[in-house]
């Protein structure tokens, strides 16, 4: 066992808590859900960019590769000034909802590059430029456009192009749990000599006005190169920096006088170690060198082409000239790193694989983030502070004062979407089940805890409104994670965890379909459902046409997580036989759902179109005929999800489940014929449940597997190319809807506009129809072959299939036979300098034809998922090489 998983493992069994410290500072607080007090719930305007240096925060902090403890009492984050910017540079920059042309959008270049499990070791590299930042140009230039023009990126204002700009990578090691060396490495990589101040900076996260902590924590200068923090829960931490750098101390204080007109009650605040470098303010800063906040400031010239360093050390116990071992410790962590991954990459030959597997699995490791969030007070106040205003209490989230959040939370990506979001998050964990099962397996269960988890049995969607619903996903996550977890601890399973997770699954189950099967027919409802734009008309809300939206994509979610959970009720039977009781449930709510989906409320009307062979969404209107909304999108394909392959042996084994299941398919023969038959035996004897049969199956693949419609050289679009010439138009109570084929950025305003379903590539769709093809390959044994591409003559299996298309996906990362990577389209700065070619930005979706990533820039989330299809595609069982030969020529 490496140096690495022995940690994990004391950590585990809380011998030693490992992971106590890591990249928990997020990297937006400003412009959040959880810092707005305003009455009408304007977030992005009641904390600005501008207004962060000046404001204490309420419920978290944020910084540049900033990390803390993991109830963020004490933060630690880097800022740089290059002597020409308004403000120091402590946080990232980015335009919000309203400011940018396709909604919000960070301005940086910034890339996570490692980490490992227990945060022993990470690195990052921010990129800075040496001339002003460009806020004003950023701004004004991305107000000007128009949803029909690309978004104007950090990278087209020019800074880059003469090379005048520092490359700063940042690493962290861990010596021990509370000792941890920080090192920055700057890079001047311009042609003349340039000056940088270098400034690491600690402080408390503000929590002295709750009424909960008596005694005030403080930082305090000891020497020329050393200061200590005090709390009253931690203890003290020493800080021993390398040289002797400028230590100036402030409070983490909200200038009130700045923000609000009012005066402030105290002399030091937030932003007084910016004035004080950037307007040579000295009152702004405490002469008795004490504070809740505090930096060591290096002015550093560096050399042409040349690069200098920065280092500290935090300790629990006051060590003398600690600084020194730094260099020697970020070496060992590194090792330790690279020993970690050489076995997790073990079967991974290709050398830029390797690179992209690493990177993505860094950003998951980065993407982590303390998360604060307690409704109840959110909406009332604090004691002894002013009163939110009072409409508060009748708006956002007002029905979850339940909610109390305060953990180490996975996030989509820590800019753009620095709040989890449900399906985002049972995504997230599949990858990183492959580093760390505990961690994976604990962010599940999170999610179900009561104070998460409604009580009526709603699992949050996100901050912004969590009552919103998103694809009932979690079932499937906790599932796959099982199985992961038992695979690498010799073959057994986690009862606890799978049985705890059932339970509450079972809840949020029963909530479904008392919620969103309004007319228990098992057609099921459930809005934009994590789709944004993908239909006509915004599906959160349809009764604005007066009508109901019947969703073939929420009843085939509904149809997978019965399969889910009649899934994880067989894996339980290897504990306790019971659970048999809950498959034949669960079996049976499948089977009405299968039904329901051709004959909606026994009226005739399917969700099938016999004409066109795809799955559509049926909008009902008061007396009229229903409307068949034939939008060819992945709403027609997700029903391919719905699948499950079961062994012979393990009916055999439970004598209750397969009688029950003999009679019911016996005596309902019409919901038997509708599902693919368990009666017919594939592979060694297994037995397949699929909303698809032959035909149905056939024909949904034949769409997607054209490159005309779906299949892209890049993965399975979220809209048929079939709509580019043939857009399609709907007239609901006198308004013309239509929809076209939009591979880019969207075109509309809908959910905002800052994502795209009508086109584009997303990662966690192309996951599940990956892992789809390969359950039906398992119930088929390699004896099943689909045409591939459609209309190309060629017939391979579908284990061949699933492995190409992740091909597909990875080759969005991948270098092409120029040098190119598809991710970063025809920016030569990126395919061909050397300081940037080789490092990978995990985008948030990707272009329809060309692959270019678009969207949230870090979201190593879901995104995240190609270091899945990397781990799969070395896996994946041997075809005969005249198939394989023939797929990859196509």
């Amino acid at each position: 066992m490496n140096i690495e998983k022995i940690r994990l493992q004391e950590d585990k069994e809380w011998k030693r808590h490992w992971k106590k410290w890591g990249p928990y500072l997020t990297e937006r607080q400003w412009g959040t859900v959880r810092e707005d007090y305003s009455k009408n719930g304007a977030a992005w305007e009641n904390v600005t960019h501008e207004e962060a240096k000046s404001k204490a925060y309420r419920w978290g902090e944020e910084g540049i590769a900033g990390i803390s403890d993991h109830k963020q009492k004490l933060c630690i984050s880097w800022g740089f000034w290059n002597g020409k910017d308004p403000m120091i540079k402590e946080r990232l920059f980015g335009l919000t909802g309203p400011q940018g042309n396709h909604g919000e959008d960070v301005k940086e270049l910034y890339y996570y590059l490692d980490s490992t499990p227990s945060h022993s070791y990470m690195k990052m590299l921010y990129k800075y430029p040496q001339s002003e930042f460009p806020y004003k140009q950023l701004l004004t230039e991305n107000a000007r456009r128009t949803k029909n023009d690309p978004e104007f990126e950090l990278m087209d204002t020019g800074v880059f192009d003469q090379d005048e700009y520092f490359d700063i990578f940042i690493e962290y090691g861990k010596n021990d749990i509370e000792d941890i060396v920080s090192k920055a490495t700057i890079h001047n990589r311009s042609g003349k000599e340039a000056t940088l101040w270098v400034i690491p900076t600690m402080w408390f996260r503000k929590t002295w006005f709750t009424g909960h902590e008596p005694f005030m924590p403080t930082i305090s200068k000891l020497d020329k190169n050393s200061i200590k923090a005090y709390h009253p829960d931690s203890g003290n931490f020493f800080f021993s920096f390398e040289g002797e750098p400028e230590l100036k101390f402030c409070d983490n204080e909200t200038n009130r006088q700045k923000l609000y007109n009012i005066p402030n009650e105290r002399a030091y605040l937030k932003d007084g170690i910016n004035n004080y470098l950037v307007e040579g303010d000295e009152s702004a800063v405490n002469p008795d060198n004490k504070g809740t906040k505090a930096s060591a400031i290096y002015k550093i010239t560096i050399p042409a082409k040349s690069h200098k360093s920065v280092k500290f050390r935090m300790t629990h116990q006051y060590i003398e000239e600690s600084s020194k071992d730094c260099e020697a410790i970020l070496h060992e962590r590194k090792r330790d790193a690279d020993e970690f991954y050489s076995e997790i990459q073990a079967r991974v030959k290709d050398e830029d694989m390797r690179n992209i597997q690493r990177q993505a699995y860094a950003g998951m490791m980065w993407s982590k983030q303390f998360y604060y969030y307690n409704v109840e007070r959110w909406l009332e106040g604090d004691p002894g502070r002013y009163s939110p205003p009072k409409e508060r209490k009748k708006g956002r989230n007002n029905e979850w004062r339940h909610l109390h959040n305060f953990d180490i939370i996975s996030m989509p990506d820590k800019w753009e979407y620095p709040w989890y979001a449900a399906w985002d998050l049972a995504f997230h964990c599949v990858p990183l089940a492959r580093l760390d099962p505990e961690f994976a397996k604990s962010q599940l269960v999170l999610l179900l805890n009561e104070w998460y988890m409604h009580p009526n049995g709603q699992i949050p969607a996100y901050e912004w409104n969590f009552s919103d619903v998103n694809p009932p996903v979690h079932a499937y996550a906790v599932q796959r994670v099982y199985q992961i977890d038992k695979k690498l601890n010799g073959g057994k399973g986690d009862q606890e965890f799978l049985e705890r997770c059932f339970h509450k699954l079972m809840i949020n189950f029963t909530w479904w379909v008392n919620q969103k099967d309004s007319d228990g027919k098992n057609i099921f409802e459930g809005g934009f459902l994590g789709l944004d734009n993908i239909s006509v008309i915004d599906r959160s809300h349809a009764h604005h046409y007066k009508g109901k939206l019947e969703q073939a994509d929420a009843t085939s979610w509904m149809a997978m997580f019965s399969l889910n959970m009649m899934r994880i009720s067989l894996d339980l039977c290897e504990f306790n036989k019971t659970y048999q009781y809950t498959a034949i449930k669960f079996l049976e709510h499948f089977l009405y759902i299968a039904g329901a989906m051709n004959n909606i409320s026994g009226e005739s009307i399917s969700l099938w179109d016999d004409d066109e062979n795809f799955f559509f969404d049926v909008f009902h209107l008061p007396g009229k005929e229903p409307k068949v909304m034939k939008v060819k999108s992945i709403v027609g394909i997700i029903p391919l999800f719905a699948v499950e392959s079961i062994r012979l042996d393990m009916f055999d084994s439970l004598p209750d489940f397969k009688n029950r299941m003999e009679f019911f398919l016996k005596e309902r023969p019409k919901l038997a014929a509708l599902v693919s038959s368990w009666i017919q035996p594939g592979f060694e004897k297994r037995r397949l449940f699929s909303l698809l049969r032959g035909h149905r199956m056939k024909s949904i693949l034949n769409k997607m597997l054209d490159p005309n419609e779906f299949l892209s050289e890049y993965g399975v679009r979220s809209l048929s190319k079939f709509h580019e010439k043939k857009p399609y138009t709907v007239r609901i109570n006198g308004d013309a809807l239509t929809i076209k084929y939009t591979p880019g950025e969207s075109d509309s305003m809908m959910f905002g506009g800052n994502s795209n379903w009508r086109g584009p590539i997303w990662f966690p769709i192309n996951h599940l129809i990956i892992e789809s093809l390969r359950k039906f390959d398992y119930y088929y044994g390699g004896e099943f072959s689909i045409e591939y591409p459609t209309g190309s003559g060629n017939y391979v299996t579908m284990d061949l299939i699933a492995r190409e298309l992740s091909l597909r996906c990875i080759k969005i990362f991948l270098k092409d036979k120029d040098g190119n990577r598809p991710v970063y389209a025809n920016h030569p700065k990126f395919q061909n300098d050397p300081h940037f070619k080789d490092h990978i930005l995990f985008y948030e979706y990707f272009h329809g034809d060309n692959g270019r990533g678009m969207g949230a820039s870090h979201q190593t989330g879901w995104t995240g998922l190609v270091a899945e299809m990397i781990h799969k595609y070395y896996k994946s069982r041997k075809e005969p090489k005249e198939n394989a030969e023939a797929i990859f020529r196509i």
